[in-house]
């Protein structure tokens, strides 16, 4: 709505996780990917701008979200070529189910038969060796598992399913295909998500807009180690990624992805909640492949936007006064390595909570007791300093308990939505 007040076009593809809807909101166009998305090769659930996605043979749902971001943007040439757009892409990849085209598939056949223990290994040696970490890799939790338990969904998926990440020689040889197989899926995704943006970024080139698009990458969480069955099911029988199977990550690979990290998508640890985040923008960002140390989160990226597009934030919105905004502008660190000016950062996911304010982290488990880290020094949240450091530990406590309190007053504040009109008697008498 914002961005369209100043005479912006909007397009959004893909993921809408939030309420109401995309054209609702200030959105031109909407491609949708329907909630539960539990098959990538099917359209059901998928609308463009409405009207129900087509069902084709060849159909997978992250290039139909790339189609339609291609057609936005072709269109806004062609129509509005003096106007700015904002767009606006999400993939559901690589969340499960994993599912991938079998091309893709084939080349990552053999990548990752030397094991989760190996890859976290090697992957850990890079990122020390790039400067992108100081610290010790923090060892694979052998006893954590799935964050939500469902024993007979592991049945269904057979024997080659475990979930727990054990050592990858204590396996047996078909645990350790199946496991291979299913990070050879997980990867495939993230390749033809890759080669879909590519297709985006070749039409800004075409339109003439690339120089001047400012590009934010980032994904909303770490990798996940949920094992689960939904959908049409799994059949053990048919090819790993194919449209008749439903797996997922699990553990072991999840904590390999999430290296130099600990714990998964669902904790708010280090490896729940910390991803990279990649900013492209050759007309605006004179830095090139520089790093970024701040931390950032999200909730910065509207604050970003709306400085960079000149747009003031309005004090009431539809009769309803709109708080202050969460988040900062990340602009200033665009042009160097500097702190974004923030007084702390806080979570809060199913009962999981944490804390960050300047390097220390205060972050604890559901019904579990506090944990403090120095992050500086310690992002594998290895040393638990709480015992070392109480007055720390009670201070960015009592900190995350006002932010929770002011958190809830704020959600409850906010209004329903218009109770929609009941079918049957009474109905016709509504206006």
């Amino acid at each position: 709505m914002l961005f369209r007040s100043a005479g912006y076009r909007n397009h959004h593809s893909g993921k809408w996780h939030i309420d109401g809807r995309p054209l609702d909101h200030g959105f031109d166009h909407s491609f949708e990917i329907g909630q539960g998305q539990n098959n990538f090769f099917k359209a059901p659930g998928n609308t463009d701008d409405g009207v129900p996605d087509v069902q084709r043979p060849d159909y997978y749902v992250t290039v139909a979200a790339a189609d339609r971001s291609v057609q936005y943007l072709r269109e806004h040439a062609e129509k509005f070529p003096g106007r700015p757009f904002y767009h606006y892409l999400c993939f559901t990849a690589p969340h499960f189910p994993l599912h991938a085209p079998a091309e893709d598939i084939a080349r990552y056949r053999d990548t990752y038969t030397p094991g989760w223990d190996e890859i976290a290994a090697a992957r850990h040696g890079r990122q020390r060796k790039m400067g992108l970490v100081n610290h010790d890799r923090p060892p694979m939790e052998r006893d954590v598992g799935p964050p939500y338990d469902f024993p007979e969904d592991i049945r269904k998926l057979g024997p080659g399913e475990i979930n727990r990440p054990l050592p990858w020689a204590e396996l047996t040889s078909e645990q350790r295909k199946f496991q291979a197989a299913k990070m050879a899926v997980h990867a495939a995704m993230v390749d033809r998500m890759d080669r879909e943006i590519g297709r985006v970024i070749a039409q800004l080139k075409a339109m003439g807009a690339f120089e001047n698009t400012l590009i934010l990458f980032a994904s909303d969480n770490g990798a996940s180690a949920e094992i689960m069955v939904r959908g049409d099911g799994h059949d053990p029988s048919a090819p790993p990624g194919s449209a008749k199977t439903f797996l997922c990550l699990g553990p072991g690979w999840s904590s390999s992805s999430n290296t130099p990290f600990r714990r998964h998508k669902t904790w708010v640890h280090e490896g729940g909640i910390s991803t990279p985040l990649i900013a492209h923008w050759p007309a605006g960002i004179r830095a090139r492949g520089e790093l970024r140390h701040a931390p950032v989160h999200l909730i910065d990226v509207v604050p970003t936007l709306l400085e960079l597009a000149g747009v003031t934030k309005p004090a009431v919105i539809r009769g309803h006064a709109v708080p202050p905004a969460p988040g900062r502008s990340l602009v200033p660190a665009f042009a160097a390595d500097t702190p974004i000016a923030r007084d702390f950062l806080w979570w809060e996911h199913e009962g999981n909570r944490a804390l960050r304010a300047g390097d220390w982290k205060l972050v604890a488990l559901k019904n579990g007791d506090w944990e403090l880290y120095d992050l500086s020094t310690d992002r594998g949240e290895q040393r638990n300093l709480a015992a070392e450091k109480p007055e720390k530990a009670r201070e960015l406590a009592a900190l995350w308990t006002t932010q929770m309190e002011r958190t809830t007053a704020l959600a409850l504040s906010d209004p329903p939505p218009p109770e929609a009109p009941k079918k049957g008697k009474g109905a016709k008498n509504r206006k």
